[in-house]
Formats: structure tokens, sequence, C-alpha cells
């Protein structure tokens, strides 16, 4: 299955598994404590904005780890990139948890800075072995800088 287009989808499910399990704890439309009882900035983005750009983030992750393990895990960095990526993975579904699950925009900053780091980490341990991959992981960067700054907010609105 080395570089196989099974290879591929394996990595992209697991990754969309973990995007199910984190929708889990996503508020129902119409949901009391997310939708009426928690501030949140006037700048906050429609809510149909977060399951395309989630989904295409995702995927994304799951091509670069693909990028990373396809011609196996004996070349050298894999190993180290795949642990970064596996953690970084737990803490994105751990955000969601903390945030939405606990409803605490407090948990949820501590979580997404923890987060935010793993992403550098692992951005940084897939250049190692691809460029490419790692590029494709600054995008998810870039979204996770964008909702860090937006809980912060949240938490502040509401003490």
């Amino acid at each position: 299955m080395k570089g196989s287009v099974g290879q591929l989808a394996l990595c992209i499910g697991i990754c969309i598994l973990v995007a199910f399990a984190g929708g889990m704890f996503t508020p129902e439309p119409g949901s009391e404590w997310y939708y009426q009882v928690l501030n949140k900035p006037s700048w906050n983005p429609l809510d149909w904005l977060f399951p395309p750009v989630w989904t295409a983030l995702f995927v994304m992750m799951g091509v670069a780890l693909w990028m990373v393990v396809r011609d196996g895990f004996e070349r050298p960095g894999v190993k180290g990139a795949v642990v970064a990526f596996a953690v970084q993975l737990v803490l994105n579904l751990g955000w969601s948890a903390t945030f939405f699950g606990l409803q605490s925009p407090f948990l949820g900053f501590i979580e997404i800075l923890l987060l935010w780091l793993a992403i550098v980490t692992t951005i940084i341990r897939f250049n190692a072995v691809s460029r490419n991959a790692a590029l494709l992981l600054v995008p998810y960067l870039l979204w996770v800088s964008f909702a860090s700054y937006l809980n912060f907010t949240i938490w502040q609105l509401n003490p």
C-alpha cells in the first residue's frame, strides 16, 4: 500500500474522522449557550463558513500526512513528524471538547494555544521530510491563528 491511493484515502479518512468527532461537540443551530448566551464579536464569521473551511483544511491535512508517510516510516524524520501530527490532531479535537463540550472559552483558549504550538511543530517536522507537505499545513496554521484571536475575544466578552 506504500504511496498508494488507498494510503492517501486512509490519511484523509483519519483526518475526516477526527473532524467528525469534533463536530459531535459543535452546537446544534439555535442551541442556547452558543447562540443566545455566549457573547461574540461583531466580526465573528457566519456559521455557514466553518464547515467548508474545516473540511478543506482536514483534507489538506490528510494529503500532507500522506506526503510524509507515502515512502515509508523508515525514512529519517517520518516517525517524529507523524507523532507531532498525531499530537496536533488530538489537540484539535480537544479544542472542540473544551470550548463547546465544556462550554469554556477560557479552557478553549488554553487548548488552542497548545494546538497552535503543535501545528508549528508539525510544520517544522513535515518540512524536514517534505516541503510541500509543510506548505499544505500553512492555511491550517493561519486559520487556527485567526480562531485563536476569535477564541480570546469571546473569552474576554464572557468573563
